[in-house]
């Protein structure tokens, strides 16, 4: 495997594509002038999120996108450097259009904290330095 990213349907594309940005994700040079796909990076590793509108997804997926109002589709979930680190990113969810489902606060030896971005698909943030110490 050369690389895994993820697919999102969106209602909204442009709303979306805002909503990524003002939380830290960047454009993905390769789709830079089109309107029916955005392709983000995120991370030191520049992890791949693609978003399609619904119509787009439903067609190549062959089915209908989830309601994410009724249930969980997926949880997504990523590691960030440090506790602060979470707090940062968390602390620009809502004024960028998303929601905060659980607040940062520690889960034992992991930190973390949930948020849904416009369209309700859910994402985890992490801090695990506490849980690799203990590993390494």
């Amino acid at each position: 495997m050369n690389q895994l990213w993820i697919n999102l349907p969106v209602k909204n594309i442009q709303k979306s594509k805002k909503f990524y940005r003002d939380v830290g994700f960047r454009y993905n040079p390769i789709h830079e002038d089109r309107n029916d796909v955005i392709g983000l990076l995120f991370g030191d590793q520049d992890f791949v999120v693609m978003l399609f509108p619904e119509e787009t997804f439903e067609q190549y997926t062959g089915t209908s996108v989830a309601d994410t109002s009724k249930g969980v589709e997926t949880l997504l979930s990523f590691d960030m450097e440090s506790k602060e680190a979470v707090r940062s990113f968390i602390d620009k969810v809502e004024p960028a259009g998303g929601h905060v489902y659980s607040k940062p606060r520690d889960h034992g030896d992991l930190f973390g904290a949930g948020f849904t971005d416009p369209d309700g698909h859910r994402w985890n943030i992490l801090y695990m330095g506490d849980l690799l110490k203990k590993e390494g």
